[in-house]
C-alpha cells in the first residue's frame, strides 16, 4: 500500500493512493496514520478494503507528512561511503546518530524556509524507515520485523550552525520545514529491495544528486538493531538513513539554496516532493 496524510496542516486525515493514482480517504476506518495504526495486524486490515469503496479525494489537496505524531525523528550521518568522500569525513566506524525536532516535520511540497541568519542551508534525499513495532535490543536477524514502511525525507541542513557553532549537529537539523517527509508510506511488500533504489535531487531543474541505496555504509537491519541498543524504538519513530553524494556542501566551491529556488527529489517507488525555497517571513516570532 502508498498510504498518505491529506489536508489542511493540523488537520489532516488518512488516505491511501489506489492502483490509479487517486486519493482515496481512510478516515472512517482509522483516525490518523500514526504510530497507533503501523502495526502489522492494522496494516493487514487496511489492505483488505477495497480501495474503490473508499471515498475520492480531490487531486490538488494537499498532503501532510505522511506519518502523524511522529515521537523521535532519528537520523544517521556519513552513511553513504561517496558521501563521507566528498565532505572530506572518514568513513565512521559506527554509525553517526542525531536528531530532527520533529517540530521540523511538514508535508512533501511544502514551502521550506531559509531560516534568519541563514546562508549556508542545504539539500539532502534519504530513505526514511517509519518503525511498526517496538524494538529494544532486537537483533540484527528480526529487525526488519518492526518496519512498517519507507518514505522520502529530505533531511534540510544549515551547515553554519550544523558545524561551525560549536556544539552538536542537531541545531543546523532542526529547523523549521527541515523534515518534508512523504508523498506516501510504502509498506515493505511494495519494495523488494530497500538497498538496491535510487534517489536523487535536483534544485531549478539541476540534478545534484544521483545515487543509490546500495552504497549505504550501514544498512537498515544493522541500523534497527544498533538504535535499539541506546532507546527504545517506538510505532511512527522516524529513521532517516543517510545521503548520497552531490550535497551543495560538497560542490565546488559550494551552492547552497535561495528563495526563490525550487527542489525536486525522490526514491524509486516511493514517489516525487517538490518544495519551493522562501525566506523567513518577516514579523515571525
Amino acid at each position: 500500500m502508498k498510504l498518505l496524510r491529506f489536508g489542511p496542516k493540523g488537520h489532516e486525515k488518512p488516505g491511501l493512493l489506489d492502483a490509479q493514482g487517486v486519493i482515496r480517504d481512510l478516515s472512517a476506518h482509522i483516525d490518523d496514520l500514526d504510530g497507533q495504526r503501523l502495526g502489522r495486524t492494522s496494516l493487514a486490515r487496511l489492505a483488505e478494503l477495497d480501495p474503490s469503496r473508499l471515498p475520492e479525494v480531490a487531486a490538488d489537496t494537499r498532503l501532510g507528512p505522511c506519518v502523524g505524531r511522529v515521537g523521535k525523528f532519528i537520523c544517521i550521518g556519513l552513511n553513504y561511503s561517496d558521501h563521507a568522500a566528498e565532505t572530506g569525513a572518514e568513513v565512521p566506524p559506527e554509525p553517526v546518530v542525531f536528531n530532527k525536532w520533529t517540530s521540523a516535520i511538514c508535508g512533501p511540497d511544502d514551502d521550506v524556509i531559509i531560516p534568519r541568519g541563514s546562508s549556508k542551508t542545504d539539500w539532502e534525499v534519504e530513505l526514511g524507515v517509519v518503525i511498526g513495532k517496538q524494538a529494544r535490543y532486537v537483533a540484527e536477524a528480526d529487525a526488519m520485523e518492526h518496519v512498517a514502511g519507507y518514505c522520502v525525507v529530505n533531511d534540510i541542513s544549515e551547515r553554519e550552525f550544523q558545524l561551525e557553532r560549536s556544539g552538536t549537529w542537531d541545531k543546523g537539523k532542526g529547523c523549521d520545514t527541515f523534515g518534508p517527509l512523504g508523498p506516501w508510506l510504502v509498506t515493505p511488500d511494495e519494495i523488494d529491495e530497500p538497498h538496491e533504489l535510487d534517489l536523487w535531487l535536483e534544485v531549478d531543474g539541476h540534478r545534484y544528486q544521483n545515487g543509490n541505496t546500495r552504497t549505504m555504509v550501514y544498512r537498515i537491519p544493522f541500523l534497527i538493531s544498533y538504535l535499539s541498543r541506546f532507546m527504545t524504538l517506538t510505532p511512527g519513530d522516524v529513521i532517516s538513513t543517510g545521503t548520497p553524494p552531490g550535497v551543495g556542501m560538497g560542490q565546488k566551491p559550494s551552492v547552497y539554496l535561495r528563495p526563490g529556488q525550487q527542489m525536486r527529489l525522490g526514491i524509486e517507488g516511493l514517489g516525487i516532493q517538490t518544495q519551493g525555497v522562501i525566506a523567513e517571513p518577516e514579523g515571525n516570532a
